[in-house]
């Protein structure tokens, strides 16, 4: 073979193997991309699920069987509201003696609107037009088929009275009420949140929100978690002189050095913390077409620990934990209301109770609000339109 004939056939060969090579080459970016849209197709598919998920936890706040409970079929909702609210405030002695004190009651009027579950509104208290009240009150409840949530947050004015007082055997519990008395001062804030176990079949929001309708009777258990922190502050020789001068007249007093207040309620300040769960029972009981009554009661299991008997740790320690220091609390629901679907009206109270006990005194107390409106639905949705009558 010639030089030149060797030479072809060594071009010859090399130009194969690049060829074969390219072709390897891209097979091997073929491949490539097509393995690209099967992974984006399972990032979009991982996406999808947790999509799905939320979706489905979200869904379950509001999840209704319509055998028992017809939805809303309005967007919107205006309503006139009146607000009324109560307290009552007792301390006792380890001896016996007791003083229960209260303000007067508020009441406030306003006008409110909503869209779906959010609700805005106005209100003024209608009782103190004319002079000022120290008083802060500011109450805000949630109420979907699985979830309740209370929140609230209550500072007292300066229109404190005595209710009653149990002072010695000789003096009528009574004799000192309705006398004005402004050395209390009291703060209450917290939260509740309770868990509806019944949530397909019962519904708080159609009682309480007026968000759906109740069309069979039905209840529910209920379990909750809470957290309510506490200040009460007491003039204690405001009292005294208080006491004494009202009983100086009258044949049970003796004089303005007659009457002592026991040394275990002559304290300045008493502020402590409470950490609750709860159990209870809701039922909605529907009496008529259009008309029902909720009725609810939870009992409260509440660990409450003074800020005073702690001064050298900031948090919650185990050996300070004593079982002296549990005490049972109340929370109690209760409602009317009639609601045809486009108008409404009704009635309902919440009432809280609390009791802090000592080895030297004891504390209970009490808040309720009574709230009773008027409303009507407005904005029909799609889906529910085509059951209107032309």
């Amino acid at each position: 073979m010639t030089k030149h004939g060797l030479f072809l056939l060594l071009a010859l060969f090399f130009s194969i193997h690049v060829s074969a090579h390219g072709q390897d080459s891209l097979c091997v970016k073929a491949d490539s991309m097509a393995v690209k849209p099967v992974e984006g197709k399972k990032k979009r598919d991982l996406f999808h699920a947790i999509g799905h998920a939320f979706t489905k936890v979200f869904r379950g706040f509001n999840e209704l069987d319509t055998n028992y409970i017809e939805p809303q079929h309005y967007d919107y909702t205006v309503m006139l509201q009146n607000t009324n609210t109560f307290e009552e405030y007792t301390i006792e002695s380890k001896s016996g003696q007791r003083f229960s004190f209260a303000p007067d009651w508020s009441a406030k009027i306003g006008p409110y609107a909503a869209w779906r579950w959010l609700f805005l509104g106005y209100s003024f208290d209608v009782k103190h037009l004319e002079k000022s009240n120290r008083k802060t009150e500011f109450d805000l409840s949630f109420y979907s088929s699985m979830l309740g949530i209370d929140l609230y947050y209550r500072k007292s004015g300066d229109d404190f009275r005595i209710t009653k007082a149990t002072i010695k055997d000789a003096v009528d519990k009574y004799i000192l009420r309705d006398v004005p008395f402004g050395g209390l001062s009291v703060s209450i804030k917290g939260f509740d949140i309770y868990y509806i176990f019944n949530h397909n079949k019962f519904s708080y929001p159609a009682a309480f929100s007026q968000t759906n309708r109740q069309k069979r009777s039905c209840g529910s258990p209920l379990l909750g978690i809470g957290y309510t922190a506490h200040s009460l502050s007491l003039d204690y020789e405001a009292l005294k002189t208080v006491v004494n001068n009202s009983l100086g007249g009258t044949s049970g007093g003796s004089g303005a050095n007659g009457v002592e207040i026991d040394e275990d309620l002559c304290f300045k300040n008493v502020k402590y913390e409470a950490y609750s769960v709860s159990g209870g029972y809701a039922y909605n009981w529907v009496m008529a077409r259009n008309c029902l009554f909720s009725a609810s009661l939870s009992v409260a299991m509440a660990y409450k620990k003074s800020k005073s008997d702690d001064t050298k740790h900031n948090g919650f320690s185990l050996k300070d934990f004593s079982f002296n220091n549990f005490n049972l609390d109340g929370i109690g629901r209760f409602g009317f209301v009639w609601n045809n679907d486009k108008y409404f009206a009704g009635a309902s109270t919440v009432l809280h109770a609390y009791n802090y006990r000592k080895s030297k005194f004891s504390t209970n107390n009490y808040f309720a609000s009574l709230n009773v409106y008027v409303g009507m639905n407005l904005g029909l949705k799609r889906k529910y339109k085509k059951n209107v009558k032309q």
